[in-house]
């Protein structure tokens, strides 16, 4: 388990420096373009930090929002309130803000800016559909994301997505309709070279942009899936609810690709093709459950 949590941080620790490259990248080549010069790296980190400051303090509400979850309490909601507050107990976390969706699709996910500030999603199909022991190891599991800040991680990276988008279409603009070096005729083989990377960063961008974003969330789910173990110190009831949630064909009824990634499960159709992998939020769901059995049997 402890190898897992600490390889998939040094992933993502890799996949945000290359998020980081990749905005700088376009920064420098949009001021190229606009002879704007290195300004155009400065504004790219001016964009990055005004994006980042909006999702960082009111991303979390914008996702509940649009998920139509709705608070909970003690008072209205004993019984899931009691199971969350006890493994918050055992694994030193505060009660996050617990929400439900109206959903008869079992799935459930965390978000926020921090431990402090957290919710924690759960659909009513899932409440509905699960036995205790397996809601406790997906409510272990959100409560890992938010232990492990993943909800942060999850949020720069959408953060980061909109971003290169914008960039990328900025690019195109410029490098087509824009003025600059390009209409003037200078820079000679440079500036042309400089060009066409320019034309390839704006059109393939934000196709790289989604794989980072994939690649990420998917390391996250079985460093989240290693976490929960350990708090529940019982990874067979994981296990069996991931065999459910990936058998149940019922379909979530709001959800997009902004926020498929946050689930404990791919809310969204699955695609089919050797591509399948690639292009996925979450890892395959036998590959997860295969590892939380080895874990089961060294538990």
């Amino acid at each position: 388990m402890y190898k897992q949590i600490a390889s998939n941080k040094r992933k993502a620790t890799l996949f945000i420096f290359l998020f980081v490259i990749l905005i700088l990248a376009l920064g420098f080549i949009f001021g190229y373009v606009t002879d704007l010069g290195y300004f155009g790296v400065g504004l790219a980190g001016i964009i990055a930090i005004g994006y980042g400051l909006i999702g960082y303090y009111s991303g979390d509400k914008f996702i509940l929002f649009i998920s139509g979850a709705r608070q909970v309490t003690r008072g209205n909601a004993r019984p899931i309130y009691n199971l969350v507050e006890n493994l918050c107990i055992a694994s030193g976390l505060p009660v996050p803000k617990i929400y439900v969706i109206p959903d008869l699709s079992p799935n459930a996910f965390a978000t926020g800016r921090d431990p402090k500030h957290a919710s924690l999603a759960l659909t009513s199909g899932i409440i509905e559909k699960l036995e205790k022991a397996e809601l406790e190891g997906v409510v272990a599991h959100e409560l890992s994301h938010i232990k492990n800040f993943d909800i942060r991680l999850a949020s720069m990276v959408v953060i980061f997505v909109g971003i290169v988008a914008l960039l990328s279409n900025w690019l195109l603009r410029m490098s087509f309709f824009g003025r600059g070096r390009r209409r003037r005729g200078g820079g000679g083989q440079i500036g042309l070279i400089l060009l066409l990377i320019g034309l390839a960063l704006a059109i393939f961008s934000p196709l790289i942009a989604r794989l980072i974003q994939f690649a990420i969330s998917r390391k996250r789910e079985f460093l989240a899936d290693a976490s929960g173990a350990m708090i529940t110190r019982y990874p067979e009831g994981l296990a069996r609810a991931l065999e459910k949630i990936s058998s149940d064909p019922t379909p979530l009824q709001r959800v997009n690709n902004t926020t498929a990634h946050l689930y404990i499960s791919n809310p969204l159709r699955r695609q089919k093709g050797w591509l399948t992998k690639l292009y996925s939020t979450h890892p395959p769901i036998k590959e997860r459950i295969k590892v939380l059995r080895k874990i089961s049997e060294n538990v």
